[in-house]
């Protein structure tokens, strides 16, 4: 399924390891989604960011692989996770995984938080989000 032109997309932490990675399931998505050639880059989110560097870090990655990584994330629009829309948003995605006895990665939350406030498509290939589906995020989950 694609999403339409001029839609903004976010991309969770596990789209990202594959595309930088650049391996079967990031070439997949990459073609799917046709990232590099949207009219819109697609969207960040400053704990994405922040994920992506430590798992680089903890994968002991060598400073060429770095740096490769921060090419990468430079490509991306970053939004910060601290915006005053972003964390409305997180309060109710809060409240509602709580309503609902959703388990909450904090994490999870603040990325779905992001990509309600700026009313963008998540990309994932993490199945923590569809419960949000389509009432609170538009979640676009990619089986790996």
């Amino acid at each position: 399924m694609t999403i339409s032109g001029g839609q903004l997309v976010l991309l969770d932490t596990s789209v990202v390891v594959h595309l930088v990675r650049y391996d079967a399931m990031g070439k997949a998505i990459e073609e799917q989604y046709a990232l590099r050639h949207r009219s819109e880059r697609p969207l960040l989110s400053s704990i994405v960011e922040g994920e992506m560097l430590s798992l680089a870090r903890g994968w002991e990655w060598e400073e060429r692989r770095m740096a490769e990584l921060q090419s990468h994330l430079n490509e991306l629009v970053r939004v910060d996770a601290g915006l005053p829309e972003v964390v409305r948003a997180y309060v109710d995605l809060y409240c509602e995984a709580t309503r609902r006895g959703q388990p909450r990665g904090e994490n999870d939350l603040w990325i779905a938080a992001t990509a309600r406030a700026a009313g963008a498509v998540l990309i994932t290939c993490d199945r923590d989000f569809i419960w949000l589906h389509p009432h609170h995020v538009e979640v676009r989950y990619i089986a790996q």
